[in-house]
């Protein structure tokens, strides 16, 4: 089934859609990408692990020789995977330690209550697979269901290279990110066990070859990770920002100002204040969402890119 026709029957409409219909799913799309990028927005340190997971999986399909528009269902699927997290108490989530037993099982739950969130959802079954299952492994030692090997549908095997991928990567507060070539090696000691052996092997070759450069460390295509002078790596630029604007680290609350660079780049320069409240609320990215809304749609509703 093309995944037009599939999306079609997940919100009960036929495949060859009236424009109006196909916008009206667009507006589903976004929906789901905001509700997603507000549970990030409360971790500081996962900023922009969205949109990377969304983008190595993208890569890795294609890799693996799938077709544009089953890419981009997984794309999505990579930004949507951790929507649990929304049931993961701020203690947990924010925690500057590692977590203790108890609390990894907390963490644990979130494939499934991001699962059953997204059963009102009309698009639901677009990425249903990568929220409950991104966290399985082919020797079933992954959760929640304890799946094996083929059992494990591609959507979630890709998201999960991705996710670990990122993970090891980035940057936590007990810990500095990973280079790339240690976290691959890791990877590669572990194939056939926590990750899918043949899929794992097309993102060893992504690595190796430098495709995953460009994500790494990054919030959005060309925007790396600014750093906080207490925090590390966790401010998030938006691409509409500009040289005079500031920006605060959502885990500690400084204020950067933002400047332009001898080359014309913004860098985060500290203010020594304090961010109030309000500065401090999460807000979605609108034009982040937007881009992934109309690329996403191009390729599963058959919409026009804009003009």
């Amino acid at each position: 089934m093309g995944l037009l026709s599939f999306l079609g029957r997940a919100i009960g409409q036929p495949a060859q859609a009236a424009p109006a219909t196909r916008e009206a799913q667009a507006q589903l799309l976004a929906s789901l990408l905001t509700m997603a990028w507000v549970v990030e927005a409360r971790d500081p340190y996962t900023g922009g692990h969205l949109w990377r997971v969304s983008r190595f999986a993208e890569l890795l399909a294609g890799a693996a020789g799938l077709d544009p528009a089953e890419s981009a269902r997984i794309s999505l699927g990579g930004f949507l995977h951790d929507l649990g997290k929304i049931g993961i108490p701020d203690a947990i989530l924010n925690k500057r330690t590692q977590l203790d037993a108890d609390q990894y099982a907390v963490i644990k739950t979130h494939p499934e209550v991001g699962f059953r969130m997204l059963q009102g959802h009309p698009l639901a079954a677009l990425v249903s697979d990568a929220v409950r299952l991104h966290h399985e492994t082919p020797d079933g030692r992954g959760y929640p269901l304890g799946l094996r090997g083929d059992e494990i549908p591609p959507m979630a095997r890709i998201v999960g290279i991705g996710d670990a991928f990122d993970a090891m990567t980035s940057s936590r507060p007990y810990r500095a990110g990973m280079a790339v070539g240690q976290a691959l090696d890791i990877i590669e000691a572990n194939l056939g066990r926590q990750f899918d052996a043949a899929l794992g092997a097309h993102f060893l070759q992504l690595g190796r070859a430098g495709a995953l450069d460009h994500i790494v460390g990054h919030s959005d295509l060309g925007i790396p990770l600014q750093t906080c002078i207490m925090c590390g790596p966790t401010l998030v630029l938006r691409r509409d920002q500009q040289a005079g604007e500031h920006l605060y680290c959502r885990s500690c609350g400084g204020e950067y100002r933002l400047e332009d660079d001898a080359d014309g780049h913004l860098l985060a320069r500290p203010t020594g204040a304090s961010g109030k409240p309000d500065d401090l609320a999460p807000r979605a990215d609108e034009q982040l969402i937007g881009e992934l809304v109309q690329a996403t749609a191009r390729q599963l509703l058959g919409l026009a890119a804009p003009a």
